[in-house]
């Protein structure tokens, strides 16, 4: 990268962090605290209309789409530069980093127009109707059926985990039209609207109090043939096609989207462990310079993918590194946090994991589920980083009419 290029990215980065702290006292935490979750949406709303207004939203994504018509590092810089605002953006993170980027890419034109800049400003919300009880992070085990009626589809089964679904408009969703095909190739990928009869939402309760996934139940489910993406068969195709570039794309963190470390670093000097504070303890002391060493060989991994896509190639297997060391690190952070914080550590209903180590304690284990289960990415490190062999599958190649039901 010349040295142009990086003086430009830098100026950027100048430019975007002090538009953010102009408006953070309007949108930022402060901004939320004390909202239930419809105030939050709606300051949300708004955040990402003023985003869009000002250029900041879709910035990689084509003008005539909306977009800003920028480079993905200039994307990743911006969110970067966003996360420690703690800005209500997360109602939009599932539209903006996978739903709408596929509907560029597969949808025809007039749908592309119709979703695509209102929900770049907040204005619609997408989910993704991917993981069953069945198919989490095997996504091509999933069992709901899409049976081809006429010029319709009629969609039944059950979805699970899906993000803000309470909230969104519409939904891009993947169903096995035919099994008697291997289970990678009887997919097909379709968009509908949420509204649709025979679509229920549940949501469900984590640990945490949060209640941002649900169940989606998908009874004699009607939609029409032009709200297919792609071929027949290219379900797992088009719903692989995003997900690497796209994770780089919206910024890594390599708290693990947990709270900082200068948090940690405020808590260790301030609790009290043993006749003195907790970081003159040698113990404490080494998790620190632990958690500091891997957030800097993140940085680096990150580094390393943000020039990839600079340089028009796609990013390795630097992804499935990142999430996998980022969240064990923040959960292995969390407890040590709550540990030094005693018993009496305070767990605040409206706090959230970005700024509080006990709501980052609580809802940890399930960042280490979303996005790919620690053992599917380190299947993924495995095979793309170290070149070991694939594990042995015995469904492989076989219809998937014939693999016993795990249900």
């Amino acid at each position: 990268m010349s040295a142009a290029i990086l003086a430009e990215l830098e100026t950027y980065r100048a430019t975007a962090r002090s538009w953010l702290a102009a408006h953070a006292g309007a949108y930022g935490a402060a901004a939320r605290t004390g909202l239930n979750e419809a105030q939050d949406l709606e300051l949300g709303r708004r955040w990402m209309a003023l985003k869009h207004d000002h250029g900041y939203s879709g910035i990689s994504w084509p003008r005539d789409m909306g977009g800003s018509g920028l480079s993905p590092l200039h994307q990743a810089i911006f969110a970067q530069e966003e996360l420690p605002f703690d800005f209500p953006i997360d109602y939009f993170t599932i539209s903006l980093g996978q739903p709408a980027p596929i509907m560029m890419h597969y949808a025809p034109e007039v749908a592309r127009r119709r979703f695509v800049k209102p929900a770049l400003r907040g204005e619609q919300i997408w989910c993704q109707l991917f993981s069953e009880p069945g198919a989490g992070s095997d996504l091509a085990g999933l069992r709901t059926r899409a049976t081809r009626d006429g010029d319709d589809w009629i969609i039944d089964g059950q979805k699970l985990w899906t993000s803000w679904a309470q909230y969104s408009d519409y939904a891009v969703l993947v169903a096995r039209h035919d099994p008697s095909l291997p289970k990678h190739k009887g997919l097909t990928f379709f968009w509908l609207d949420m509204r649709t009869p025979g679509v229920t939402v549940r949501p469900i309760q984590l640990a945490d109090g949060s209640r941002h996934v649900n169940e989606v139940f998908l009874d004699q489910v009607r939609i029409p043939d032009t709200q297919r993406l792609g071929q027949i068969g290219d379900g797992f195709a088009v719903a692989m096609h995003t997900l690497i570039i796209e994770r780089y794309a919206a910024g890594a963190d390599e708290t693990g989207y947990g709270p900082g470390l200068g948090l940690l670093l405020h808590l260790a000097r301030s609790a009290r462990l043993g006749p003195g504070a907790a970081l003159d303890d040698g113990r404490v002391r080494s998790a620190v310079a632990e958690a500091y060493r891997l957030q800097q060989a993140l940085a680096t991994a990150r580094s390393k993918a943000f020039l990839e896509v600079a340089n028009q190639r796609e990013p390795g297997s630097e992804g499935a590194i990142h999430k996998l060391v980022s969240v064990r690190a923040r959960q292995r952070m969390s407890e040590l946090a709550v540990d030094l914080m005693g018993p009496g550590a305070p767990h605040r209903r409206d706090a959230r994991a970005k700024h509080d180590w006990v709501a980052s304690w609580l809802s940890a284990p399930t960042g280490r589920i979303a996005g790919g289960t620690d053992e599917i990415l380190l299947n993924t490190i495995a095979e793309k980083v170290l070149g070991l062999p694939q594990d042995h599958r015995p469904d492989k190649g076989i219809p998937f009419s014939e693999i016993p039901s795990r249900g």
